[in-house]
């Protein structure tokens, strides 16, 4: 499926798990560009020894679809961040809807509230807007103000032919390069 889809349609629905088959809507928000169904599909076979039981951090919420399916596969706790107030009203709707109860939604700069020394968490997505070079800052920060620890995952999407640049405490543990998009699953090994 491709995001001209998600436009028109204005919902994704969750791949698998105890929400497996409901939806999340975000109608009449533009500029959201959900994760794919398919790259979703392999993220979470990637993460399926990892997610039960783990704190997942959603940095750049969006449609919420990576945090959602966290706690559908059975994570203990999902903080989801979002700036943008329209999208971050229709998390709230969307989590409300589907009655989950251990997830939070900050209305917030991803990159301020990461300055603040945080509690780690054990899998973070980070799938920012694109060409706005959020990545890498936000690696930074993460790594800077402990918002990971040893064999915490990472998540990162990004458009296709950009680069990354990580030290030497990252470990690539999986990598889908699509035609589109390049996805990496990290490891933060120190």
């Amino acid at each position: 499926m491709n995001n001209s889809f998600f436009k028109k349609n204005g919902k994704i629905y969750i791949i698998s798990g105890k929400l497996k088959g409901r939806k999340i809507s975000f109608s009449n928000i533009s500029n959201l560009r959900p994760t794919t169904n398919q790259i979703r599909e392999t993220l979470f076979e990637w993460l399926s020894k990892y997610i039960k039981n783990s704190r997942c951090l959603d940095c750049f919420a969006g449609s919420g679809a990576l945090g959602i399916e966290s706690i559908s596969r059975h994570a203990a706790f999902s903080t989801l961040l979002e700036i943008e107030k329209k999208t971050f009203f229709n998390l709230k709707k969307n989590i409300k809807e589907l009655k989950i109860c251990n997830v939070e939604i900050i209305r917030t700069n991803t990159l301020n509230w990461l300055k603040k020394p945080g509690k780690p968490y054990d899998i973070i997505f980070i799938d920012p807007p694109y060409h706005e070079g959020l990545i890498n800052k936000t690696i930074d920060l993460l790594e800077n103000n402990k918002w990971i620890k040893k064999n915490s995952f990472v998540y990162i999407e990004q458009e296709k032919k950009q680069p990354l640049t990580l030290s030497k405490n990252w470990v690539l543990y999986k990598k889908k390069i699509t035609n589109k998009i390049q996805c990496y699953l990290y490891i933060f090994n120190i």
